[in-house]
């Protein structure tokens, strides 16, 4: 009881001046010079300058952004280039962004390492995964050693107000517990999860309740999202082929790392069944989410970029549910990915690292779509 009380108060005391107002936010949303190759692209603008930028996403309403960055966003003048003034926090926090006002706010507890954000609707409350009940530090860096990995650090599934208040823990289970989204009926949160001993997409109600599996099959399944009408469900997979190749994934994955270097694009009904794959192209294809007409897919994928000798780019590409017409949409930058359409498909948000100062810089970037 103690633990719990005490944990409140700093929650509290983190949460209390948390929102931070951009005086030049609008000046920050810096137009950027245009690409003629992107012609579904228009009236490009940079949201965000410096260190790392990632999974921006749209509230319901699509007047807001919630995205991780690496910034220390708090206590700073950042008036839209990168500062000295503005401090590197080392690992992830969750902040939403006002597209109209120009504020942002810090919505996650500002320790432990944070990821995969989003709005439930009505935009009232966001969700995330967080390592902070594990320990304020972020957890150690996992050396990749020039492989496309990434560590299962001991995430569980977070919801809070938008103001930072009445955070509430919504799963407990060891192990990674993140990748969550919500569906746009406001009914059920999928994400992925390693609590049976495997990386499986499951469904769970807002509150936590009413968990059940979706996908079986030996391999990492995760990053979901719905379609609009909340009946199918978008994901990426890397199923090994082989006793061999399924034997370094499960040793990996004992040591909570996993290594996919090929991922296909799948589409399940939201009960899990009639699961397809969409891509067949043996290139690593991720970040997937429905274009707002139900039928096609964006995506991100280095499928045309692959020199050997060379690190592969990463391109943002369309494509019919049923595999069909693939169209390239970025051409600017090496890493363009975590793509969201919003509601109206009127806006697409996405992360670049076109026009970085620094290696290693990734930006949230805006543009109206054009069809």
């Amino acid at each position: 009881m103690y633990r719990f009380v005490l944990l409140c108060i700093l929650l509290t005391t983190v949460f209390i001046g948390a929102e931070q107002t951009l005086s030049e936010m609008r000046q920050g949303q810096s137009p950027v010079s245009s690409d003629p190759a992107e012609r579904h692209l228009k009236n490009v603008r940079q949201l965000t300058f410096g260190r790392q930028n990632a999974e921006a996403y749209f509230s319901f309403d699509g007047t807001k952004l919630i995205f991780q960055s690496t910034n220390n966003w708090m206590g700073t003048s950042y008036a839209g280039s990168q500062s000295s003034g503005v401090s590197d926090l080392g690992c992830y926090q969750m902040y939403t962004m006002d597209l109209e006002n120009g504020a942002i706010r810090l919505v996650s507890t500002g320790t432990g390492v944070t990821t995969c954000g989003f709005f439930f609707p009505g935009d009232r409350r966001v969700l995330f995964s967080s390592t902070h009940l594990k320990g304020p530090n972020c957890p150690p860096k996992l050396k990749r050693e020039g492989r496309y990995r990434w560590a299962l650090d001991d995430y569980d599934i977070f919801s809070v107000r938008i103001d930072g208040q009445e955070i509430q823990r919504l799963t407990a289970t060891p192990g990674y517990d993140a990748e969550a989204t919500v569906s746009p009926d406001g009914k059920t949160i999928v994400f992925t999860s390693e609590r049976d001993g495997d990386l499986e997409i499951y469904a769970m109600d807002l509150d936590g309740s009413h968990v059940r599996r979706l996908t079986h099959e030996v391999g990492y399944d995760g990053g979901p999202f719905f379609s609009p009408d909340s009946r199918r469900i978008v994901y990426r997979a890397a199923h090994p082929a082989d006793a061999a190749e399924i034997e370094a994934y499960q040793t990996l994955l004992k040591q909570h790392v996993v290594e996919p270097g090929q991922l296909e694009i799948f589409v399940m009904n939201a009960d899990g069944s009639g699961q397809h794959a969409v891509t067949h192209n043996g290139a690593s294809n991720f970040s997937p989410f429905f274009h707002p007409d139900g039928r096609r897919i964006i995506y991100a994928s280095n499928e045309q970029d692959r020199q050997p000798g060379q690190p592969p780019s990463f391109h943002l590409y369309l494509i019919n549910e049923d595999g069909t017409d693939i169209e390239r949409i970025t051409s600017s930058g090496h890493f363009n990915s975590f793509p969201m359409f919003s509601s109206d498909g009127k806006k697409l948000v996405w992360v670049s690292d076109r026009h970085a100062a620094t290696r290693g810089e990734f930006n949230v970037f805006l543009a109206d779509w054009v069809p």
